[in-house]
């Protein structure tokens, strides 16, 4: 789906977003729930010093206008702009600030969702989709925090090494399934159907509940999360028994 089908289906009332070079900031009313503030970044565009702090500038606003409205960030990018001059003004801190700020308004009591409806890699990837209370992905959309030929170059492992390991756990792999698998992102809408119903779904659940390591658990993208989950879930049980012992 493109950017203008995803806001008719998202707000079907109308919605007053502005779309300026690569990045989305406005306001709609979600039928049944009320206003959402609308970011994003767009036309899978890198997200550089310009548009991370334009954009960490628009969630502190939020916040501070305390209506406690649901934000909803839309993404469609590149990874970070890999340039001399965002990486010579310190880009990594802009990144951080950025997903600090998303942080901080969900803390604030404001519902945080991001929509992945394109591509996004790396930093721009964390400091936006990740940094959301919640990450929801269309169809065709494709997440890498790195791709493999990357990861080698980070690494030093040989590239088949790593795409065998790509093949046999999803930690490893970049691109929609594997996201999902590991729990990274809660759910693929179905963009066959209205939208608004799909994003009311997701503001209902409980504020503030994290559930990507219990999902990548279950959906056996995250072995090593199991593993912690069943120990922890056995240690507060031994303690609850000393607690009635």
């Amino acid at each position: 789906m493109v950017l203008d089908d995803i806001l008719t289906s998202l707000f079907p009332s109308g919605s007053d977003i502005d779309v300026t070079a690569a990045t989305i900031a406005g306001k709609a009313v979600l039928p049944g729930a009320g206003p959402v503030h609308v970011l994003g970044i767009t036309q899978g565009q890198p997200l550089g010093v310009d548009e991370a702090i334009m954009l960490a500038g628009r969630v502190i606003e939020i916040v501070r206008s305390g209506d406690r409205a649901p934000i909803l960030f839309l993404v469609d990018s590149s990874s970070q702009r890999m340039s001399r001059r965002d990486e010579l003004l310190g880009l990594s801190e802009y990144l951080s600030h950025l997903a600090k700020a998303l942080l901080l308004a969900e803390a604030e009591g404001h519902r945080t969702v991001a929509l992945l409806y394109g591509g996004s890699a790396a930093g721009a990837f964390i400091a936006t989709a990740l940094a959301a209370g919640t990450l929801v992905a269309l169809p065709g959309a494709h997440p890498a925090v790195m791709d493999l030929p990357s990861m080698a170059r980070v690494t030093k492992l040989p590239i088949d090494v790593l795409k065998a390991k790509a093949e046999a756990t999803p930690v490893f792999a970049p691109g929609l399934e594997n996201m999902v698998q590991t729990g990274g992102i809660h759910v693929v809408w179905d963009e066959n159907a209205p939208l608004a119903p799909q994003l009311a779904a997701v503001l209902r659940r409980p504020q503030g509940q994290d559930d990507r390591g219990r999902l990548g658990a279950e959906r056996g993208g995250r072995r090593k999360a199991a593993e912690l989950a069943e120990r922890v879930a056995v240690a507060a049980a031994l303690h609850r028994g000393s607690q009635d012992g």
